[in-house]
This record gives C-alpha cells, sequence and structure tokens, in this order.
C-alpha cells in the first residue's frame, strides 16, 4: 500500500531523513521506533506532505504522491493523527470530528461514521457539545484519532498516540488502535512506547539519526538484544 523509496529529507542545513526506505502493506501495522531525533514524526510528516522529500520516492498504492500538496494526499485516502494530538481547542467535541469530514460530500456516511468513531470512543459521545480544549489529555487523543478516522482514511499515520497518558489510558488506546486496524485500515505508527507498538505491530522499522538500521517482523526485532538494551529497558 505505502512504499517508500531512497527518501531524504533536509531541513534547511540538517540532513533529517537519510535514505529512508520502507514499505507498508495492506491492512497491516507498522511500527516505527527510535530514539528521539531519529526521524519518526518526519518520516510520518513527509508521507502526508507536510514536509516535501529532497529527493527519493513515496508510492501510494503504487503511484508517486512525493509531489503532492499535504490537501491532495488526504484527497487519496491517508489520514495523520499528529503528535500533541492538535485538537481544535475553540470548537466542540462534535464540530471537531466533523472537521475530519470536510471534504467529504456524502452526508448520510458522515453521519454512519459520526457514530462509529462514538461506539469506538463512549467518552467522546459523553462530552460532544464540550469545547476540544477543555478535554483531558486522553480524551483529546481519543478526539484526535476519531477525527482522522472522520476522513475515511485507507491509511492512518498515528505519532506518538500513548505520549503524556496515564497507563490505563495507553492500554485502551492501543486496544483502539487495534480494533480500528481489524476493521480494515493499516496504520502506521509512531511510538515512544517501544514495548506497546512492538506487542500490536506486523513488522517494525527501527530508525536511527534519519537512517532505517534495523527491520522486520516485530516480535524478531523485540527479541533482538540490542533492541531491548536501547529501547525496551533490557
Amino acid at each position: 500500500m505505502l512504499e517508500l523509496q531512497d527518501v531524504h529529507v533536509y531541513y534547511g542545513g540538517i540532513h533529517a531523513l537519510k535514505g529512508v526506505s520502507l514499505t507498508v502493506e495492506e491492512r497491516e501495522i507498522v511500527t516505527l521506533i527510535g530514539a528521539n531525533g531519529a526521524g519518526k514524526s518526519t518520516t510520518l510528516r513527509t508521507v502526508s506532505g507536510l514536509v516535501r522529500p529532497r529527493s527519493g520516492k513515496i508510492l501510494f498504492e503504487g503511484k508517486p504522491i512525493q509531489n503532492l500538496r499535504a490537501d491532495q494526499i488526504a484527497a487519496r485516502g491517508i489520514a495523520q493523527v499528529p503528535e500533541g494530538r492538535r485538537v481544535f481547542a475553540t470548537l466542540t467535541v462534535r464540530e471537531n470530528l466533523e472537521m475530519g469530514a470536510y471534504c467529504r460530500r456524502d452526508r448520510q456516511e458522515v453521519r454512519a461514521d459520526m457514530d462509529r468513531v462514538f461506539h469506538l470512543f463512549p467518552r467522546l459521545q459523553e462530552r460532544e457539545k464540550q469545547l476540544g480544549g477543555t478535554l483531558s489529555g486522553g480524551e483529546q487523543q481519543m478526539l484526535a484519532i476519531g477525527r482522522a478516522l472522520m476522513a475515511r482514511p485507507r491509511l492512518l499515520l498515528l505519532d506518538e498516540p500513548s505520549m503524556g497518558l496515564a497507563p490505563l489510558l495507553v492500554t485502551e488506546i492501543f486496544r483502539i488502535i487495534q480494533e480500528i486496524n481489524k476493521a480494515g485500515t493499516t496504520i502506521l505508527l509512531v511510538e515512544q512506547n517501544a514495548n506497546q507498538a512492538l506487542r500490536i505491530g506486523r513488522r517494525a522499522y527501527v530508525l536511527q539519526s534519519g537512517e532505517v538500521v534495523m527491520s522486520g517482523p516485530a516480535a524478531k526485532v523485540a527479541a533482538d538484544p540490542e533492541i531491548r538494551r536501547a529501547y525496551l529497558g533490557g
């Protein structure tokens, strides 16, 4: 479904991605792990068109997207849940979700998807008239994921969904991510919580200083002694 071929990204003079290549198959959960500054978020931002690569190819369902605008990429079926959630603080929960469906014209289906989001996140339905900025961190994360789902993406990019959440909420968010995947959405997941990410991912890539230094089945990556030492606490 998604393929990055030798992608190089620069921020000014900083070489942020140095020839990153990876693939995501349909209906997979693929995990990107690595230290802060390794290039994980930059990889997602490059896929979604927020950052333009200097060289390399990005193919989505076999077609190049590296030169498209972010809105054109979103229209093709890619949605990103950004790091830090970034909900619209002065809009209600319902209005935030409606913003996720901004480009859609199938109103009947939008209503059905709103119901599905409320089924996934009952807490959002309880707070649908509440302003996004007044929600707890966990509720805002649910809202950010729900807003992305309202675009009906075929590929969902998740950037640090567990950041700043209490352990119980982290477990709940990862359970919901698996549920979204089982319903047919392909997921590329960036996550500092490597233990959880490798537990739910089918395959994994390890980024270090903008380069892929290891890849393979998630269980195999998790069992590697160096990975255990660096990212898994032993």
